[in-house]
């Protein structure tokens, strides 16, 4: 039973940094677009013109 007293907030820390991290995951907009990119890549629009 000791043991519980370091495992609960052990666990409810890496769960809160998660969670926080997923939060921010999501503000900074990168799941706004997630077939776009899946697209681009099968698409044969932009082969035939390399960047500079």
């Amino acid at each position: 039973m000791e043991m519980l007293s370091y495992l609960i907030p052990i666990s409810l820390t890496l769960g809160a940094v998660g969670l926080v991290a997923f939060l921010y995951t999501v503000r900074s907009g990168q799941y706004d677009d997630p077939e776009g990119d899946s697209r681009r890549i099968l698409s044969d629009e932009f082969d035939d013109h390399p960047k500079p």
